[in-house]
């Protein structure tokens, strides 16, 4: 029977009956020709020629386009732990985003473990049949290890989107909103409410696109993280050591006080005040998702950008600007992995799309616009042949 949380009539689920994708033939199967091509014989001669030089696989299968969407279900969007199998109508809306924007093939892969060995040792037996890894919905911290032991293992690109993606954008808009405002990277402040996954590959990503590590400040849930901290270990305590270099203490209001730029990744809610108290003509960027952690018209009453990571109200900060066209640029380039480097380009192309057109609502392109993924693949390409990891 039905779960009662299901409406038939609900244009969602009438969408989503049967899944959202399926695998199409791109030759032809209507001959006995085409089948001694397509399957036996012909088949065996194209196998012997990549078990004689595995490289050949890019041109002979359809690894050079396509990529795993792979998730353990553990951080699934706003709704948490909820497994893999209740993860897979995501996993496919990504895929059909992979597809309709950049002409890359994705498939699912939803693992039923949350083990980090596990996870590894499958995705390290599965990468054969595929050009590239999108990690996606992995908490944090395990994420961090996931994505550093797969990328130090394979020779094909692994990325993390819940990081690298939120981060690549939020990049972007920031660069955008400085040029609005007549500033520079690296006299800004920064204060980001939130270190898990996204919070922590932001200020890295920030970090290497310009601003002053020295004038970053980032808070987890029991406040401003520094060297004052003695609880922290890992992706936590290396943000303590190459932040917040005036050594601020307390909380995310006083991350605030004086700062130019505010990043929330974090779900918590930030009150007025805090805002109030940032330096003039501010930016704010409060990405929670449906909930952000400043309501954006809260935050217009004390800076003069904001952008949230709803559809509903201007500057949605999306994902879906960054992930197909870096995918599509690192296939293309036939890349070993996804430097800093290609990160960056990916920022500087999407900013680079509506540079000419900027207004305090429109700093960042819409998911819609088609000039974006090329423009992305086109510029990660291009960095990764600079970054000496391209094989194409």
């Amino acid at each position: 029977m039905p779960s009662s949380s299901v409406d038939p009539a609900d244009p969602v689920f009438q969408l989503h009956r049967g899944g959202k994708m399926a695998i199409a033939a791109t030759v032809p199967l209507t001959s006995r020709e085409d089948l001694s091509l397509a399957y036996t014989p012909g088949v065996a001669r194209v196998c012997e020629a990549i078990a004689a030089d595995p490289g050949l696989a890019a041109d002979y299968t359809w690894t050079a386009h396509t990529v795993a969407v792979v998730t353990d279900g553990s951080a699934v969007l706003g709704l948490g732990n909820i497994g893999p199998r209740a993860a897979l109508p995501v996993m496919e809306g990504k895929a059909v985003l992979f597809k309709q924007f950049a002409g890359v093939d994705a498939v699912p892969v939803c693992l039923d473990t949350q083990d980090v060995d596990e996870i590894v040792a499958t995705v390290r037996a599965l990468a054969p049949s595929f050009g590239g890894i999108n990690l996606e919905d992995i908490s944090a911290p395990r994420c961090f290890e996931v994505e550093r032991r797969l990328d130090e293992a394979l020779d094909i690109p692994v990325f993390h989107d819940d990081q690298h993606g939120t981060a690549i954008v939020v990049l972007a808009a920031l660069r955008n909103a400085a040029t609005l405002l007549t500033r520079k990277l690296g006299d800004l402040r920064v204060a980001v409410s939130g270190a898990g996954a996204a919070g922590v590959a932001v200020t890295r990503m920030l970090i290497a696109g310009g601003v002053d590590p020295d004038q970053v400040v980032a808070c987890d849930s029991k406040g401003i993280i520094g060297r004052h901290r003695t609880d922290l270990t890992g992706t936590k305590a290396e943000l303590a050591a190459t932040t917040n270099a005036d050594g601020r203490t307390g909380d995310i209001t006083e991350a605030l006080r004086d700062a130019d730029v505010l990043i929330g990744v974090s779900g918590g809610q930030i009150p007025e005040a805090a805002v109030a108290g940032m330096a003039a003509d501010g930016i704010v960027f409060a990405l929670a998702n449906p909930t952000p952690e400043v309501h954006p018209e809260v935050a217009a009453r004390h800076v003069a950008v904001v952008a949230t990571g709803r559809s509903d109200y201007p500057n949605q900060i999306n994902n879906v600007l960054a992930f197909p066209g870096v995918f599509r640029g690192a296939l293309d380039a036939r890349a070993t992995r996804i430097t800093d480097g290609m990160k960056v380009a990916a920022a500087d192309a999407i900013a680079g799309v509506v540079a000419e057109t900027l207004t305090a609502d429109a700093i960042v392109p819409s998911p819609l616009d088609p000039r974006v993924a090329p423009a992305v693949a086109e510029a990660v390409a291009e960095a990764a042949r600079r970054d000496g990891v391209a094989r194409a």
